[in-house]
């Protein structure tokens, strides 16, 4: 029976002799030994069920039996899976075992790996060597199919390594930088001006003697480093990117930093790269942005904390039926107010809490007055935006806590349409303290993340013992 340690060594080992024997064998061609190219697998054996402590976030499970993951980069996820075993092992009596699974690794994800299509086109012993393919891929652990839960292993974990792998590069295709920087904690955007917001602040802090950073990561692949950043113009960097959700990573030694992508607009953007993030198990998402007020009390630049989501986005109705509500996390929201009460002091009345309504018409506003009264009409949303509902409809679905701090940009129902002029205005005024909100609370979360333990994500059935 292995340790934590030596069960998360092994897993490592293994992976990268798979790594370093598929490299050999692409370059030497003897494809027959491709064989031996396989993801490694954990077990564990739950040997007996007792009762926990009823407060526990997660490490337990229903019943005892066989649990197993197989799994991919277990060196990137190397502290939070210890931070998953240590919890379960130390809840039950168990046994871990670590070997080669049966499942092969397809060079596509394995770094460093060349002649590839030569490979593909040497003849029978090619076949050794696997493709790609979405036969492996699929969110039904996740999603809480009856098959994943009722085999003769039970799911220890979210995901396969096929679903891991092929999420990390498309993390890598859309924002132009490996996963390995991604932070923990992660602000998704739809304006340039809120990421050059965000690099300025990072370049600050890296010239603090004091800081937590270490490192601010720009989607170019250019690092600034602490003894750097002192001499950096911010003017002169380059942040535009020819990715389509340029990201920047504002990195700490344990991975506790700030990440913040540009993920563009639209609910589908929104699902397509919070479907990739949520392999990495960050500890929270939140969406800074700015949405229509509905309430003609409203002013240009108040802040709305979304503490409800009416979905009329459609984005997840598949997923996720639109009868199931999706909670507030009261431990995000708490910190999202206590940061706008620091950064715009404690008379804080631009803020206000309320329903946000995402739609996937950006035009939502151009329908008659009699449709845009039957359509909100029972509703009351405070704020319509496009990617709220949908970070938090899979926050909900891949138990990542989330929050939505959107900010009023016009006021479509009273008058006051987003026109360019008025637009810009509002973007130069109100764009550093937005940002701000978001990071201060984060930076608060990081100090404790036990406060995001929360069991509200956790379901009665179809739940995996891992966070």
């Amino acid at each position: 029976m292995a340790t934590v340690a030596e069960a998360l060594s092994e897993l490592v080992r293994l992976y990268e002799q798979s790594c370093a024997l598929a490299r050999d064998v692409l370059e030497s061609g003897n494809y027959a030994d491709y064989a031996g190219v396989v993801y490694p697998k954990l077990v564990v054996q739950v040997r007996e069920w007792k009762p926990i402590d009823r407060q526990e976030p997660f490490g337990y499970v229903d019943e005892s039996g066989r649990y197993s993951a197989t799994m991919s980069k277990p060196g990137l996820m190397r502290d939070y899976l210890a931070e998953q075993l240590n919890r379960l092992t130390s809840n039950y009596p168990c046994e871990l075992w670590v070997g080669p699974s049966e499942q092969r690794i397809p060079p596509e994800y394995i770094a460093g790996t060349g002649k590839i299509s030569e490979a593909r086109r040497a003849g029978k012993d090619a076949e050794m060597i696997p493709r790609p393919t979405l036969d492996y891929v699929d969110d039904e652990t996740i999603d809480g199919t009856w098959e994943a839960f009722h085999g003769t292993e039970k799911p220890l974990n979210h995901f396969g390594p096929q679903r891991f792998d092929i999420a990390c590069a498309r993390i890598q295709h859309y924002t132009g930088i490996e996963v390995d920087t991604v932070q923990k904690y992660i602000l998704l955007t739809n304006y340039a001006m809120h990421t050059s917001e965000f690099v300025k602040f990072g370049v600050r802090q890296l010239a603090d003697d004091d800081s937590r950073y270490v490192a601010m990561i720009l989607p170019n692949g250019d690092h600034i480093g602490a003894h750097e950043a002192p001499d950096v113009d911010i003017e002169e960097l380059t942040l535009t990117s020819r990715f389509q959700m340029p990201r920047f990573d504002l990195v700490t030694p344990d991975g506790d930093g700030i990440t913040m992508i540009n993920i563009g607009v639209g609910p589908s953007n929104a699902k397509t790269i919070t479907d990739c993030l949520a392999v990495l198990r960050p500890e929270a998402w939140i969406m800074i942005g700015h949405c229509a007020g509905l309430d003609g009390r409203m002013r240009i630049g108040d802040l709305i904390l979304g503490n409800a989501y009416q979905r009329k986005d459609h984005i997840l109705d598949h997923d996720i039926a639109g009868d199931i509500p999706i909670p507030a996390i009261p431990e995000v929201q708490r910190m999202l107010e206590a940061s706008v009460n620091e950064v715009y002091g404690e008379d804080n009345s631009l803020m206000r809490t309320g329903t946000v309504l995402s739609t996937d018409n950006r035009n939502w506003e151009w329908h008659s007055q009699r449709e845009l009264w039957e359509w909100l009409r029972g509703s009351t949303a405070v704020a319509v935006d496009m990617e709220s509902c949908a970070l938090a409809a899979n926050g909900y679905r891949y138990r990542i806590p989330y929050g939505t701090l959107l900010s009023v940009s016009d006021l479509p129902l009273h008058a006051v349409p987003k026109l360019p002029a008025q637009a810009q205005a509002f973007y130069s005024n109100s764009k550093e303290a937005h940002v701000m909100c978001a990071v201060r609370a984060v930076e608060q979360l990081a100090e404790n993340p036990q406060r995001l333990r929360t069991r509200k994500l956790r379901r009665a059935i179809g739940e995996v013992p891992f966070r």
